[in-house]
C-alpha cells in the first residue's frame, strides 16, 4: 500500500535546501540570492530557494526513478491508472502527447467538431486527419453539449480504420455524455478512447459528479489539475491504462512536448495537490457541490436569470452534469454575456471564468466558502435589478431553430498540410471551392464552420454571412470581420 499522505518530491526539495548546499547550477538567481528586489518582495525567500534544477536527488521528469517517479506513482494509485505523468505546460501539452501517441501522418482520429484548439494543435503536430463528430446543441443556452454514443458509433462505422476516438468530457460548462457506453462502442473496434478531461480532475471525489474517464474505461486521459483542484497554473496530469496505449511511445511524446528544464515548484504543487485530494478530497469536493447547488437555487429565484442544472439530464448529449460549473444565462436581461462580465468585474469586483453570447460561467471549487457564494448571489441579484440591455436574441433563435445547417465541408488535405503550405488571403465571398487554412467559429454555439484543410463551399459562405448579420461572435480567423479568409494557395 502506498502512503497517500506522503509528498516525496516536496520532501526531497526541502531536504536539498536544508542541506545548505552552495549552488553552482541553474537557475541563475541561485535560490533567490540574485533575484531582483521587485520580484523578491513578492515571492517568499523559502519559495525562491525551492526553484531548483535537475540534481540526482531531485530526479528527472523525463527519466524519473526517484521522488518524481514516487510522486507520479502515488497519483496513479489515487486515480486508478496504470501510469500517471506530471505535465507542467498545461493540459495542452498533455493533449498534444496523447494525440501524438496514437496517431501519425495520414492516420485518422475521430474528434468532436467543437474540439479545443489544443486538440486541433495536436492533430496539426501529428499530421493526422480529423474525422469530425457533431456534438449536440442546446439552442436555449446556445451551448454545445456532448457527442452521443450513437454519433460515435456512426463515425466508427464510416471510418473503422481510425486510430482512436477523442472525447471532451465533461465540457467546459460541466456537461458529460454517456462515456461508459462510448468506451464500450470504441473498444469493440479495439482502438483507444482518449479523453480531454481538463475540467474533471475532481470527479473522482464525489458520487454526485459524473463518472471520471478512467473509471468509465478510458485508455488515456488528460486532466487540468490546476483548473479545479489545488495545483498551480500550468499543472496537469496524464493518466493511462496499458493495453491499447504504447506506454514507451507516450513517454517519448511527453518528452517531446515538455521542457527539459521543468519548474520544480510546479512539480511540487502537483505532488501536494494529489496528497490534498487523497486525504481530504471527498470532504472538499462535496462542500463545493453543496455550495454550487446553493448558489444555483438562489440564482434561479432572480428574475431574468437562469442557471441550468439537473433538468437538462436526458437531453441529447447530456447524460450527467457537474453542478460546480455554475452557468448563468443572462439573455433574459437583454444583455450579452460579455456585457454582464464587464459589469460584474468593474462594479461588483466579481470575475467570471468566461462569458459567451448568452451566458457567464462561474467555477465553485475547494477554494470557495459561503462568503464568496453569498457575494456572488448578491451581485447577480443587484445586476438583475439595475441593469437591463436592449439586445433582442430572437433573430439568433430563428436561425438555429430553422435548422438549415450547411453540409459539413469535405476534408481535402490534413490540417498540417494546410497550416504549413503556401497560403494567401482572399475575399471571403470569393472563396468558394478553395481550401481553408484557418478555423472559423461562430458563438453560439462554438462549433467551427470551417477548419484547416477543408473545402469552402458557397453554402457555407452564405450561412456564415447570415450568422454574421445576426451579430454572432466570430472566433479564429486572422480577419475577425471575415471580409477575407486565409486559404491554401
Amino acid at each position: 500500500m502506498l502512503d497517500q499522505k506522503a509528498v516525496p518530491l516536496l520532501a526531497a526539495m526541502k531536504g536539498y535546501v536544508n542541506d545548505k548546499v552552495i549552488p553552482f547550477h541553474t537557475p541563475g538567481h541561485k535560490m533567490g540570492k540574485g533575484m531582483h528586489q521587485a520580484l523578491a518582495e513578492l515571492v517568499p525567500p523559502q519559495t525562491l530557494a525551492l526553484d531548483l534544477a535537475l540534481m540526482e536527488e531531485l530526479d528527472d521528469l523525463h527519466e524519473p526513478h526517484g521522488p518524481v517517479k514516487a510522486a507520479q506513482d502515488l497519483a496513479a494509485d489515487l486515480y486508478g491508472a496504470d501510469h500517471s505523468y506530471f505535465v507542467v505546460n498545461g493540459t495542452t501539452g498533455g493533449i498534444y502527447a496523447m494525440i501524438l501517441t496514437i496517431a501519425g501522418p495520414g492516420d485518422k482520429i475521430i474528434v468532436p467538431r467543437n474540439a479545443h484548439r489544443s486538440i486541433i494543435g495536436g492533430i496539426i503536430l501529428s499530421g493526422a486527419i480529423p474525422v469530425f463528430m457533431q456534438p449536440e446543441v442546446d439552442n436555449e443556452l446556445g451551448l454545445a453539449m456532448g457527442v452521443t454514443p450513437e454519433t460515435v458509433a456512426g463515425a466508427l462505422e464510416q471510418h473503422p480504420e481510425a486510430k482512436g476516438v477523442l472525447v471532451i468530457n465533461p465540457t467546459y460548462y460541466g456537461v458529460a455524455t454517456d462515456l461508459k457506453k462510448i468506451v464500450d462502442i470504441v473498444h469493440g473496434y479495439n482502438i483507444p478512447v482518449v479523453v480531454d478531461e481538463a475540467h474533471g480532475p475532481h470527479l473522482k471525489f464525489s458520487d454526485r459528479l459524473p463518472i471520471q474517464a478512467l473509471d468509465a474505461g478510458a485508455d488515456i486521459v488528460a486532466q487540468s489539475t490546476h483548473k479545479i483542484i489545488g495545483a498551480m497554473t500550468q499543472c496537469s496530469l496524464v493518466h493511462c491504462r496499458e493495453g491499447r496505449i504504447r506506454v514507451p511511445r507516450l513517454k517519448a511524446m511527453l518528452q517531446l512536448v515538455q521542457s527539459t528544464s521543468p519548474n520544480y515548484i510546479l512539480l511540487a504543487s502537483l505532488d501536494v495537490a494529489r496528497m490534498q485530494m487523497a486525504t481530504a478530497g471527498q470532504t472538499l469536493i462535496e462542500r463545493a457541490v453543496d455550495l454550487a447547488n446553493q448558489a444555483r437555487q438562489e440564482i434561479n429565484k432572480i428574475p431574468g436569470l437562469y442557471c441550468f442544472g439537473q433538468e437538462k439530464l436526458g437531453k441529447p448529449g447530456v447524460h450527467s452534469f457537474d453542478p460546480t460549473k455554475v452557468t448563468v444565462t443572462v439573455k433574459g436581461l437583454g444583455l450579452k454575456g460579455a456585457e454582464a462580465e464587464r459589469i460584474l468585474r468593474h462594479q461588483y469586483k466579481i470575475q467570471v471564468e468566461l462569458s459567451d453570447v448568452y451566458n457567464i460561467l462561474f467555477l465553485i471549487t475547494l477554494g470557495d466558502s459561503e462568503r464568496e457564494v453569498a457575494a456572488l448571489v448578491a451581485a447577480l441579484r443587484d445586476l438583475a435589478a439595475t441593469h437591463h440591455g436592449t439586445r433582442d436574441f430572437s433573430d439568433i433563435h430563428e436561425i438555429y431553430l430553422a435548422g438549415k445547417y450547411p453540409q459539413p465541408p469535405a476534408q481535402v488535405i490534413s490540417p498540417r498540410e494546410a497550416l504549413f503550405g503556401n497560403t494567401c488571403m482572399v475575399p471571403f465571398q470569393d472563396a468558394n471551392g478553395m481550401i481553408c487554412a484557418e478555423i472559423v467559429t461562430f458563438y453560439p454555439p462554438g462549433i467551427p464552420m470551417l477548419c484547416p484543410g477543408e473545402r469552402i463551399t458557397q453554402e457555407i459562405i452564405d450561412y456564415c454571412h447570415v450568422l454574421q448579420n445576426a451579430g454572432l461572435h466570430i472566433s479564429g480567423p486572422e480577419d475577425y470581420l471575415l471580409k477575407t479568409i486565409k486559404v491554401v494557395d
